[in-house]
């Protein structure tokens, strides 16, 4: 436990009281029936404004997160998902203002996606129960599908397979909704892939699903047209997400619709006079008809949410600890740099202070100096922090800390583990070599490659060097084989890998014990 308190100032961006022209980052949009308004998200709350633009009014206040508004077919009350008792429930509210009413009380978060045609339930998705056949993948980010009285009550699952921006068509014969196959960061551009997201249409009556847009890529968020003949969504077949448009009867028929270039087009939403409303590069564009897209202009008048400058305390949260040789300081990471803290006293001191993220921090074995990876310029590299002076002896009470890379390429090079004379240093190389670094020559060696690497920046490989420095441990994880195993290989280079463990079984992080005549690991075979 660290016993020293360090205050961090953070400053940020806003004032404390700013009128904000032409606001950014506006998200959601999301325009109503009638076609008159635009509710969106802002900051974590909602706002409205005339869908020709203006000042936008806040709609919430709340400290929770308030996003994802669906509107109901009289344009007169919004659906969301709010945060405001530790996860996303379905709340309620007027449009012309109110206090939110809540809908769901379940412990998993919930999307509202949709308003039926007859304004009397509301479309959602959740992870709430799987059905028996589906066990083999329950996960939040596989949910179901489900509708809730518009006025609160018993919960109906509709689909048991994920169905996302889930719509009705206006007979309420059909489902619009794209498909969710896996676990799929919804961020993530430009991948072509078998999990990527398709268009599907969905009969009520048949109880049959038929896949309408066959991309490589990513098609989402759909949303019926034309009394529901026609489909507007999104899709990354022009190399960014833009809007696209196909009729229900020929799918293979895709016309696109806007030609953004840089930036990807989210958050698509539909009039009933068939006006969409859109993001794009955190603004909100309209697009009537043939035309072209216009930005909105929005204008938020709006004290701060909080004081421009506060007080962060770093008394916890501390990640990637290491203890000094002497263990008389302990370097840890906290909120992406690197601190000390001394063990005796109250002193904590910040070595590292960049808007990059700092991970895998270690002591070598002088005491004066610090490793660590560090995300610079978009890649990972590795660094050192040296004290500058040779009279101080501690980092906590240094005055003057250097900092140069020890491995800056054009590779992506991170969990620095220094040999125990210091001379050497294994790393591992573009998530799948395991290479050592002789800190004299600057010369690397690979020790193992892709047969037996498979990392990823998420899930830091895991090395310790023997007691006598002639093995590396490593946590070996095939490529393809799911279970990890440990493994060592020799640090000189001139050796195989050698699986240790073989159970088939996930095992991971041996220790060296008995000066490294033994290993202890953690295992989950029992």
């Amino acid at each position: 436990m660290l016993k020293s308190l360090l205050v961090v100032v953070i400053a940020l961006v806003a004032t404390a009281s700013a009128v904000a022209q032409d606001a950014g980052w506006m998200r959601y949009p999301s325009i109503s029936p009638d076609g008159s308004t635009i509710v969106f998200t802002y900051k974590g709350d909602l706002y409205r404004v005339p869908a020709a633009g203006g000042q936008a009014v806040p709609l919430t206040l709340h400290e929770a997160h308030d996003y994802h508004a669906v509107w109901t077919p009289d344009s007169k009350n919004i659906v969301f998902a709010s945060d405001r008792y530790g996860n996303f429930d379905l709340f309620m509210m007027p449009v012309a203002g109110g206090e939110p009413r809540r809908l769901t009380f379940h412990s998993t978060n919930e999307t509202p996606f949709s308003v039926t045609p007859d304004g009397k339930n509301i479309l959602f998705g959740a992870h709430r129960m799987d059905l028996p056949e589906n066990r083999m993948y329950p996960a939040a980010s596989v949910p179901e599908l489900y509708t809730i009285p518009i006025e609160g009550g018993r919960i109906d699952q509709i689909l048991t397979t994920p169905a996302d921006y889930a719509t009705y068509s206006p007979n309420g014969r059909q489902i619009l909704y794209q498909d969710n196959k896996g676990r799929e960061n919804v961020w993530r551009k430009h991948q072509l892939s078998a999990v990527t997201r398709d268009i599907w249409i969905y009969d009520v009556n048949a109880g049959t699903h038929r896949q309408l847009s066959t991309f490589e890529g990513d098609d989402r968020n759909p949303v019926f047209a034309d009394n529901a003949s026609r489909v507007f969504y999104l899709s990354e077949r022009s190399g960014t997400l833009n809007v696209h448009s196909f009729s229900v009867a020929n799918p293979s028929d895709d016309r696109q619709v806007t030609s953004f270039k840089t930036h990807p087009v989210r958050f698509l939403s539909i009039a009933n006079n068939g006006t969409l409303a859109l993001g794009y590069d955190g603004q909100i564009y309209t697009l009537s008809g043939n035309g072209q897209p216009v930005r909105v202009p929005i204008t938020i008048a709006a004290d701060a949410r909080s004081n421009s400058k506060y007080v962060v305390q770093i008394s916890g949260g501390a990640s990637g600890m290491a203890v000094s040789p002497n263990g008389k300081e302990v370097a840890f990471i906290n909120r992406g740099d690197v601190f000390v803290t001394s063990v005796e006293t109250s002193v904590t001191k910040q070595v590292t202070n960049t808007p990059e993220i700092e991970k895998e921090v270690q002591f070598a074995p002088d005491g004066r100096t610090l490793l660590y990876a560090s995300e610079r310029n978009g890649k990972w590299s590795i660094f050192k922090s040296e004290i500058a002076r040779a009279e101080e002896l501690y980092f906590f009470a240094s005055t003057m800390i250097k900092e140069t890379p020890i491995l800056e390429n054009n590779n992506e090079n991170y969990n620095p583990t220094l040999s125990p004379d210091g001379k050497e240093l294994a790393y591992i190389e573009n998530s799948i070599q395991l290479k050592v670094l002789n800190l004299a020559s600057k010369q690397s060696r690979v020790l193992a490659g892709t047969d037996h690497i498979a990392s990823t920046r998420d899930n830091d490989q895991y090395l310790a060097w023997s007691p006598d420095g002639k093995w590396i441990m490593f946590d070996m994880a095939v490529p393809g084989i799911s279970p990890g195993e440990v493994a060592i290989v020799p640090a000189d280079g001139k050796g195989k890998v050698s699986n240790l463990t073989m159970s088939g079984f996930s095992e991971r992080q041996g220790k060296w014990i008995l000066d490294g005549k033994a290993i202890i690991y953690m295992s989950n075979r029992d």
